[in-house]
């Protein structure tokens, strides 16, 4: 039956553009044309109501109607954002609802007569990136319409959108109307996906290329201007790919190879001459593919989907700029001033088209933590919000803008009050850095003599420079897995011995701790997870759960490591151990893959130290069976903290249970800690824990002295630690601890009495 509706409705949707064709080709007035589309959707896509709905004086007029009341013409009103009309114009999204009553957002009209209809699907009418309009259908019987329907609705909508401009029924005043009503200061939340802040003027990535003329005179010459299309823009995708600037091969090459594959897909330019062959011009066409791409970008549960989807958004508008030589982005414009980058969303590759040196933040409609464009984003230095809703619809072109990555907040049009607080945070912190900045070649060291060592986190190439900027004592904790995460397929053994031999190459003298592979739960990886859905993925088949059972992922990456650590000393850690048999069976794995190296002739490292994480509690049950087998342990906060609270650190309503100071988890780790030293094995605290200073103060009261940490974190640590007399401090923690008091209650207060810069 649906597949017969789907035949129905695509014969209905060519049958549309060739009468609607007819109908803009007449000589007839704009409500004439209007009444004549209104019929012809009606009767191609049977339904019993067909509406058009236009902007005028701020709200939505009916303006033509099928099957409604004709008495509601020019009577019924509905303001952006009120009914389903409203709602859709509001919100530019479409709606397609079995049951119209139902919905939250549903008005009745009673003039309009539409109390007998159930059903009800409605599109934006889009012009100048401001919803002017709406199209809607109704029908007496509740269904849903099908996909290929409400693609034949956006079809007509773009069609109405380039009548309504050459009729003057909502002219660019009205337009620009709309939006000064949404002018005034507004402040946006997001996701921090990149930390920072950035000032400057919001300018858009792409002004939205507005499609004049959607139905094609002739058919084979649409086409031919798509094909040609096609081939320029993949040689601008190949010598971006051989322009792109960044400190070390590795991670951001996979990015652009998979960018590259989109650019070639054949899939993608069928489709789009699937929609030519409905009577599309080109630009339509390619514009109406774009459409279903997000609405399945929407629909997607899979983010490793989702970020693919993207990308072939990127390259959508690409294609879109270049067939109707409207190519210019901003990056092309030669802009010389500070600017925040707004965009629906970004591929990495037209990120690389910007001048770092204006380039102040990005701002984005969706993203996400695990995107190419984040990647390539904080591999540059460049803060960046993602997930802001209503972008389009709050901010325009030239609107001064604060951005406040690390609060999650974006200021648009700040008032004097919000300017001169963001200029005092931004001078506060340059003064700070100053300082932090001095304390560069100064050991990390308390006043009564205790050396503590201060390692940094790393995961990409371009991180390795913050070895020589912050002077860190080496890297503590360098996660493989972003190779992983970055790359379409499984990384070869090649590529990860480059990008093991390029770390170590950068810390020189400086020890390097590789943790292995750890992906699953959050860091799914579909060419090795597949269709896998687990229930509680933090808990589930990841990390070295997963590489043992896939034990020729381990082998490759053992033996690039071997070979990238050739003569030098090699530091292997194993992510989350449950039991001792755990890293037995790691080590072993290691172990082979060293004498086979060693049977073949190929150069091995001098020596190989094995540590792991501990990050499940019930380690620390058997550390004095392990211990003894370890060089070194390291203690992975974040996920050892929501572990043993049974609290997952990502739900915002059980933050006030996620106390890293509380006195169970000090508790917890001082016994560790206790054991590691009397054992004589060094721990390391490698998660966020060690970065803040206050956590990081009781760290270091309950006896940890060894910290790997962000970057960012290296400076204010060690201002920290440079204040403090150590073995005050853990007399005190002695006690703290014994009694059971407030822990952050007492630390804050007994810095502050101390001048322990803390803060």
């Amino acid at each position: 039956m649906n597949a017969e509706r789907n035949v129905s409705a695509t014969s209905a949707a060519r049958e549309i553009l060739r009468r609607l064709h007819d109908v803009m080709a007449t000589k007839a007035g704009a409500q004439a044309k209007l009444n004549r589309v209104v019929d012809i959707v009606a009767g191609a896509l049977s339904s019993e109501v067909c509406s058009v709905y236009l902007l005028r004086d701020g709200v939505l007029e009916l303006f033509a109607t099928r099957g409604l009341a004709q008495s509601a013409v020019h009577v019924t009103r509905l303001a952006v954002g009120e009914g389903l009309v409203g709602t859709i114009a509001k919100t530019r999204e479409a709606l397609n609802l079995a049951e119209a009553k139902a919905h939250p957002d549903f008005a009745y009209k009673p003039e309009t007569g539409e109390e007998s209809f159930h059903s009800f699907a409605g599109v934006p009418i889009i012009r100048q990136e401001t919803a002017i309009g709406v199209l809607a259908v109704q029908h007496v019987d509740p269904r849903e319409y099908a996909d290929i329907e409400i693609e034949a609705l956006q079809t007509t909508a773009m069609v109405l959108a380039e009548l309504i401009a050459s009729a003057g029924l909502v002219d660019d005043q009205t337009v620009q109307q709309a939006r000064e009503r949404e002018s005034r200061p507004a402040r946006m939340t997001g996701l921090k996906l990149v930390e920072g802040v950035g000032r400057g003027q919001a300018v858009f990535h792409q002004p939205r290329v507005i499609v004049e003329h959607t139905v094609a005179d002739d058919i084979e010459a649409e086409r031919a201007r798509v094909y040609a299309a096609f081939q320029m823009m993949r040689e601008q995708i190949d010598n971006m790919m051989g322009q792109a600037d960044f400190a070390a091969p590795g991670d951001h090459d996979e990015i652009l190879e998979t960018y590259k594959m989109f650019a070639y897909d054949e899939g993608w330019s069928r489709r789009i001459n699937e929609a030519i062959d409905t009577g599309l011009t080109a630009e339509a066409a390619i514009e109406r593919v774009q459409m279903k791409t997000r609405t399945r970008m929407r629909a997607t549960k899979d983010p490793f989907f989702q970020e693919r989807l993207h990308d072939l958004d990127d390259l959508s508008n690409r294609l879109l700029r270049i067939v109707s030589g409207q190519m210019d982005t901003a990056a092309k414009r030669g802009l010389q001033q500070d600017m925040i980058l707004i965009a629906r969303n970004l591929g990495p590759a037209e990120l690389l088209e910007y001048d770092k040196r204006f380039l102040r933040g990005v701002v984005l409609e969706e993203g996400s933590l695990t995107a190419h464009v984040t990647i390539i984003a904080r591999a540059m230095g460049i803060p960046v919000l993602g997930r802001v809703k209503d972008l389009r619809t709050t901010i325009f072109e030239g609107d001064p803008l604060l951005l406040d990555a690390q609060r999650g907040a974006l200021f648009v049009r700040p008032s004097e009050p919000v300017v001169h607080q963001f200029e005092e945070q931004v001078a506060l912190k340059a003064r700070r850095q100053a300082e932090y900045a001095k304390l560069r070649d100064l050991p990390a060291e308390t006043v009564d003599g205790a050396r503590i060592t201060l390692m940094m986190n790393a995961g990409l190439s371009s991180d390795l420079e913050a070895l020589d900027i912050t002077n860190a004592d080496g890297i503590g904790l360098f996660r493989t897995e972003f190779q992983f995460l970055v790359s379409a397929t499984l990384p070869r053994r090649e590529r990860q011995t480059r990008l093991y031999k390029s770390v170590l190459d950068a810390a020189g003298d400086r020890p390097v701790t590789f943790r292995t592979v750890d992906i699953g739960g959050d860091k799914a990886v579909p060419y090795m997870m597949g269709d896998t859905v687990e229930e509680n993925p933090a808990l589930g088949w990841r990390a070295l759960r997963l590489a043992l059972e896939r034990e020729g992922l381990m082998k490759v990456q053992a033996r690039a490591l071997i070979d990238a650590a050739a003569g030098r000393t090699l530091r292997l850690m194993f992510p989350m151990v449950s039991e001792p048999w755990e890293f037995d069976e790691a080590r072993a794995l290691v172990e082979a893959q060293l004498s086979r190296m060693v049977a073949r002739g190929h150069p091995v490292p001098k020596k190989i130290e094995f540590g792991c994480m501990l990050e499940v509690p019930a380690l620390a049950e058997s550390l004095d069976l392990l211990l003894p087998r370890l060089d070194f342990l390291s203690v992975g906060t974040n996920d050892l903290t929501q572990f043993l609270f049974a609290a997952d650190r990502a739900n915002p309503k059980l933050a006030d249970r996620y106390d890293w100071l509380s006195v169970s988890l000090l508790r917890f780790l001082k016994r560790v800690s206790d054991q590691a030293r009397a054992a004589r094995r060094p721990v390391t605290v490698c998660g966020e824990m060690g970065g803040r200073p206050l956590d990081a103060l009781a760290l270091l009261g309950i006896g940890i002295e060894r910290l790997s940490i962000t970057p960012a974190g290296i400076g204010p640590m060690k201002a920290m630690i440079r204040s403090l007399a150590l073995a005050p401090l853990q007399h005190e923690m002695e006690g703290w601890l014994r009694r059971g008091i407030n822990i952050r209650t007492a630390l804050t207060e007994y810095a502050s009495s101390r001048g322990i810069a803390a803060g």
